[in-house]
């Protein structure tokens, strides 16, 4: 039994080892075909939607991004659930800094759905006078060109949305830190990896998600997804299902980490983990063959030997190689270098989390408890 538990060990390393080495290919590869062409000319007037609850970390500062863009027409609608939301005072903040932008707060008192941030777009979106739509999360900041580098693709007929890769901004607490370093050496890898096999995204993130109103209801609009959880994949899957391109723009945007306690560290983590799994439950099972380094150290503890400690360090080695990949030459953060100790703690806590998904399908979203179902939300 123990040679055997030490033959399939060995081979989810290699076969580990083997997906880490694809994606860092496609990392670099994606790097060195990095658009470097300037900024276009197709500027049409944008409404920027930002649904709100409560003040993120560094929230005035991300919020106030959006209010600099070297862009020559474009309003924010801000919408929240309640008057007394504590992000009001900062939008109101910025509208008396602001006063020559087009800036409103709408106050969404009605409840269409599970999913109370699409609830709130509904309710925001027919206060947006203009048919380019650009919608990311709270907790996200932006860079001057934003605007000019998300809607330039759209110019295109066949280009339906465009979507973002972001970098995490972690705060000092060691959960901030790990989601970082799962967000840079995990998570960016496997979308650009996924990008390459896949011949393209089927998909967006909430970082951004950018495109007109004549595709939106094309796919049934904000409405339909109201009670799915992964509401970013959801719209990215159907515009792709309607025969439209997602594109990845060339912009990497900010996220800004909250200071996690323990349990909101776990409770965050496996929320995301059983979004995946709802979300895409054949390549979410595939991921047990990707955790290349837990199981190149447990084939060296189940039977020590100068092979065995040679696979851990070819696993520790490419590891670190596509964190540096993907958090310094795509993302441009050079701060995961003081990260890269995490590696096999994140590693590790990844494998846990996986395991742990596949107990149940119950989550907590914003101090609610959901059960999740074919992506949907049913309260608990």
């Amino acid at each position: 039994m123990l040679t055997f538990l030490h033959a399939l060990l060995f081979i989810a390393a290699a076969l580990g080892i083997a997906y880490c080495l694809l994606a860092l290919w496609a990392t670099l590869k994606f790097h060195s075909h990095k658009r470097k062409t300037p900024v276009g000319n197709f500027t049409p007037p944008v409404s920027i939607l930002k649904p709100l609850c409560g003040l993120d970390p560094h929230g005035y500062e991300s919020l106030r991004s959006h209010c600099t863009q070297d862009y020559p027409n474009y309003e924010i609608v801000f919408g929240v659930a309640a008057p007394n939301d504590p992000a009001v005072s900062a939008v109101e903040k910025l509208m008396n800094e602001f006063p020559k932008l087009s800036m409103r707060l709408v106050v969404c008192s009605n409840v269409f759905g599970m999913n109370f941030k699409i609830s709130n777009l509904v309710q925001m979106l027919p206060q947006a006078r203009y048919p380019y739509l650009v919608i990311n999360d709270s907790d996200i900041g932006v860079p001057g060109e934003y605007l000019r580098k998300v809607i330039s693709p759209l110019q295109h007929q066949l280009i339906g949305m465009v979507t973002c890769l972001y970098r995490g901004v972690a705060s000092q607490s060691i959960g901030s830190r790990l989601e970082l370093m799962g967000i840079e050496g995990d998570f960016i890898p496997a979308i650009l990896f996924a990008k390459q096999i896949e011949k393209g995204i089927r998909f967006a993130m909430g970082s951004t998600i950018a495109f007109h109103r004549d595709v939106l209801e094309r796919i049934g609009g904000l409405a339909s997804i109201a009670d799915y959880l992964a509401d970013d994949y959801e719209l990215g899957r159907r515009v792709s299902e309607a025969g439209f391109e997602v594109e990845v723009a060339d912009c990497v945007v900010d996220h800004y980490l909250p200071r996690y306690s323990r349990s909101d560290f776990f409770q965050h983590q496996l929320r995301w983990a059983r979004t995946v799994r709802s979300c895409r439950p054949e390549g979410y099972a595939g991921l047990i063959l990707t955790f290349a380094l837990p199981w190149s150290l447990l084939s060296f503890a189940a039977a020590p030997s100068i092979l065995g400690l040679g696979v851990v360090f070819i696993a520790l080695f490419v590891r670190v190689m596509m964190a540096v990949a993907s958090g310094y030459f795509v993302l441009g953060d050079p701060r995961v270098f003081r990260n890269l100790w995490l590696i096999p703690v994140r590693d590790f806590v990844s494998l846990a989390i996986w395991i742990l998904s596949y107990t149940g399908s119950h989550i907590v979203w914003r101090g609610n408890k959901f059960e999740l179902a074919n992506g949907k939300l049913r309260p608990t």
